[in-house]
């Protein structure tokens, strides 16, 4: 079945693909932050008045309102990135008031994300946000319960579910 798709890797021409997509688009771009904002103050307002209702309502509610705050996030990263509008003055001030929700200084952060795209994956330049790793010959040199450690550290357990609820 898979043998004669003719669409692999290798012969699809993915710069054309995303062009369309390299440039920012301002209205999308306003569009974005209105169907995100909006219903979160929406939900957030309604989350507040719910609580007369009961805790269950609240917290119903609070499922597509953390939805909304990862969307600002996105939003707050993109700005970061320089690539949510045209206007870097425009990135920066919405960027801002995203970390303002988000809890994330916005212009520490910027910093501290560009550093981790300059040295993400490159293992002389280890940067203190990357996910520790060791090499081969870092690993056989290591004592035991140093490998130990290591291999609890990047299980999926550890990495997706105890230290993201540890530190956020």
């Amino acid at each position: 079945m898979y043998a004669s798709h003719t669409e692999t890797a290798e012969n699809i021409n993915w710069k054309s693909m995303v062009r369309p997509f390299q440039t920012p688009d301002t209205k999308k771009s306003a569009w974005q932050v209105v169907n995100t904002f909006v219903p979160f103050f929406v939900l957030w307002i309604a989350m507040y008045f719910s609580l007369q209702v009961g805790y269950w309502l609240t917290l119903l509610l609070a499922l597509p309102t953390a939805g909304l705050l990862v969307r600002i996030f996105i939003i707050q990263h993109d700005c970061g990135h320089g690539s949510f509008f045209k206007s870097r003055q425009a990135n920066d001030r919405l960027g801002a008031v995203c970390g303002v929700f988000t809890l994330t200084p916005y212009y520490q952060w910027r910093k501290s994300h560009a550093v981790h795209h300059a040295t993400a994956g490159n293992l002389a330049r280890r940067d203190v946000h990357d996910v520790y790793t060791m090499t081969v010959r870092e690993y056989n040199a290591a004592p035991l319960a140093a490998k130990i450690r290591y291999r609890l550290y990047r299980n999926p357990v550890t990495l997706f579910l105890i230290l993201p609820l540890a530190l956020f």
